[in-house]
């Protein structure tokens, strides 16, 4: 019988409604209550973290999270946290660098219905996450609507629906079907981060601003970075890399950025395939100024990557070091990158 630990803070899948909305109000408990008899199948431990809606999850509970499951990972064959869908992919995506060398399955779920209503679709998301740590998926991954997502690739594409979660720039780890969960074989990880220990790396810098360029915006921006005292900055760019320097020039503000030892990442807006800044000339001009490529890194990886790289040391040239490095499956690199 899979030991098992299930951490809660919160979410819509332990959410009742009130007066005013939906709350999390369901104690860990009352959620293996619905699975009834497939929770006899398994020895579940609870511990309830927090009981927040996952607007409030921040730095500090990445880090609460993070340690818990450190505290708890060799006492059991996996970990399922329970989490609210609206920042689960930040949460994911945190966890996988903080959790380094993860041999053992953790396991974000949630749902888009409260479990406690009849059409609910957290019963299935908990039962997939169980399915995953039976299958034993290492590192840390996102189950939802029968679909298991490496947790620095998944990304909240729909408010509503309840495919919510896409795995972006990468093939799903597992798929349950009607004969069983079927599982991916995993190519993303370098042998060298295979083979390594597990390690608690919590340490991170909150201090990190995400911009999505539109056409026209004011290159006075880039100076309330540096009146803010931002550390780092995730540029959300035009299609494989671009923004503007005509009339509006805002390539002199972001080379002020990084020559003040501010580590700015070039993302895509695009959810799909990778940027590639040395295809135009913008791109080159960003290239120039001294931008850290994003490649095919989602947009919640790359924040997070940002938020902990900075945790990890205050050296610009070690924050593009660790860029350039893939950690938990993150980014896609070439052979002549890797």
């Amino acid at each position: 019988m899979k030991k098992v630990l299930m951490l809660t803070t919160g979410g819509t899948i332990a959410s009742k409604r009130t007066n005013e909305g939906l709350e999390p109000l369901l104690a860990g408990e009352e959620l293996l209550r619905y699975l009834g008899e497939i929770a006899g199948q398994y020895q579940i431990n609870v511990r309830e973290l927090l009981n927040l809606d996952s607007s409030n999850i921040q730095a500090e509970e990445w880090q609460k999270i993070a340690r818990a499951v450190a505290e708890e990972i060799d006492r059991y064959d996996g970990v399922i946290i329970t989490h609210g869908t609206d920042t689960m992919a930040y949460t994911a995506s945190m966890l996988s660098f903080m959790l380094q060398g993860l041999k053992k399955p953790v396991i974000l779920t949630g749902s888009q219905v409260p479990i406690d209503h009849m059409l609910t679709d957290a019963r299935n998301n908990l039962c997939t996450a169980l399915a995953a740590i039976d299958s034993g998926i290492e590192g840390v991954a996102v189950a939802f609507n029968h679909k298991v997502i490496t947790g620095c690739r998944a990304v909240k594409v729909r408010t509503m629906g309840f495919e919510a979660f896409e795995s972006v720039n990468a093939p799903c780890l597992g798929e349950v079907y009607a004969n069983g969960m079927h599982l991916h074989r995993r190519t993303d990880i370098p042998p060298e981060r295979q083979n390594q220990p597990f390690r608690l790396l919590d340490s991170l810098c909150p201090d990190v601003f995400l911009l999505k360029m539109i056409p026209s915006t004011n290159p006075d921006i880039f100076d309330m970075f540096l009146k803010m005292h931002y550390r780092g900055i995730v540029l959300e760019a035009f299609g494989v890399g671009g923004m503007h320097f005509v009339r509006r020039d805002l390539f002199s503000r972001l080379k002020m950025l990084t020559e003040r030892n501010i580590s700015v990442v070039v993302c895509s807006q695009c959810l799909y395939e990778p940027s590639d800044l040395s295809l135009y000339e913008v791109g080159n001009r960003m290239l120039s100024c001294g931008v850290i490529p994003g490649l095919d890194m989602t947009t919640e990886a790359a924040v997070t990557k940002m938020m902990w790289a900075l945790g990890q040391t205050k050296e610009p040239e070690q924050v593009r070091k660790i860029f350039s490095a893939n950690y938990a499956g993150e980014i896609t690199l070439q052979p002549e990158e890797a």
